[in-house]
């Protein structure tokens, strides 16, 4: 059996890691891709690796949740592996995304989005946080955002429901709003999303598509997680009434699932599909060209795990799915079970990027990893 070791650093506010600590092995063998397709190590020492944004020199950038802290991820060698892991911010409020432009990193807390101008010129020494935004709700529950510019240039940005489930206080939660790259202008662009923490525009038709996370407490396979697609403002994916385009929840009974936008796609039931990306590269089989990857992060409720790996979902030239599979799968080991629905597992896939060269990163936040698919004909 072959195994890859990997060294993990410790890694220093505004400095590279210093020298590597206990050897730690991953089985990238056990990780199952479609023929052509090879998995390696990218970045190892990026603690609880969640989204990332890549910067206009190629500086890696990658959010955390339960780290506290920015990681930016440099390689010179351009050799496919990394040299370097600086960490740029720390003691932050889960700063899970990340965000790049116009030569600024833009960070994303639980209750304001922060901006580091001319961030590649001064990885180790970084600048002091400009402030774009303070005004998000402080609930920590759901909390953790994913954000991305737009093709309109407005900065998205998720505020998840504070609960499980219940009817939102204010029209601000379980919502996804946009606002301009200085803060101003917030406005809600969709309602009825639970927890969204992934979301890309298509390449050619410019819709908006984003993941959405199920309520707990409804059985092992109620309700699904979603795919949806919002090709305008002003549309209501139905939490807390309806889950799934067609399951109305117990508790909630007021309005019938026919009043709201049903998902393109409904994904495994508790997967935990966050990070997403629309495949943009030349590398892969054309197959692959403009079709979503979606990281599903994993269960931690369900009696059977299940999640844990790389999915991408097909769509034609209508934006109708014609197929949803899994593309990389391996980091939960097959048939297991645990407590509370939980491992054993020896990563938990994050998000997902494409590098300029075609290659797909993927953030691992378990194992503070970032491997990187590539393809050989």
């Amino acid at each position: 059996m072959r195994y890859l070791t990997i060294l993990l650093g410790i890694l220093v506010l505004g400095g590279q890691s210093p020298s590597p600590g206990p050897a730690q092995s991953l089985p990238l063998e056990k990780i199952k891709l479609p023929p052509g397709f090879a998995i390696d190590v990218y970045a190892t020492g990026v603690e609880n690796a969640r989204q990332m944004a890549l910067g206009d020199n190629g500086t890696l950038f990658v959010g955390s949740q339960q780290a506290g802290r920015v990681h930016a991820v440099v390689d010179r060698g351009q050799d496919n592996k990394a040299d370097q892991v600086y960490t740029i911010a720390q003691g932050l409020s889960m700063p899970s995304g990340v965000a790049f432009r116009n030569g600024s990193l833009y960070v994303a807390e639980v209750s304001r989005v922060t901006r580091y101008d001319n961030i590649e010129s001064s990885l180790d020494k970084p600048p002091a946080p400009v402030v774009v935004n303070d005004t998000f709700p402080k609930d920590r529950h759901h909390g953790w955002k994913f954000i991305a510019f737009g093709p309109d240039g407005l900065l998205y940005v998720p505020v998840g429901a504070p609960c499980n489930i219940c009817e939102p206080t204010a029209p601000i939660y379980a919502s996804l709003t946009r606002m301009k790259p200085d803060g101003s202008g917030r406005e809600i662009f969709a309602s009825g999303i639970r927890n969204t923490v992934g979301f890309d525009w298509h390449p050619i038709t410019r819709e908006l598509w984003f993941t959405d996370n199920g309520r707990d407490a409804l059985g092992d396979d109620v309700p699904p997680d979603e795919l949806n697609n919002a090709p305008k403002a002003g549309m209501h994916f139905g939490f807390p009434y309806c889950h799934g385009g067609d399951i109305p929840d117990p508790k909630f009974v007021e309005r019938p699932c026919s009043d709201f936008q049903p998902p393109a796609q409904k994904l495994g039931a508790h997967v935990a599909a966050i990070g997403m990306r629309f495949y943009t590269g030349q590398m892969f089989p054309a197959e692959y060209r403009d079709q979503i990857f979606i990281a599903e992060h994993g269960s931690w409720n369900r009696s059977q795990p299940q999640g844990y790996r790389v999915s991408v979902v097909k769509i034609d030239g209508n934006n109708k799915v014609v197929s949803y599979t899994p593309f990389a799968e391996g980091w939960l080991e097959s048939g297991a079970r645990g407590r509370g629905g939980v491992g054993p597992n020896w990563g938990r896939p994050a998000d997902v990027l494409v590098m300029p060269d075609g290659a797909l990163l993927v953030a691992d936040d378990a194992r503070g990893v970032i491997y990187r698919i590539s393809y050989k004909k």
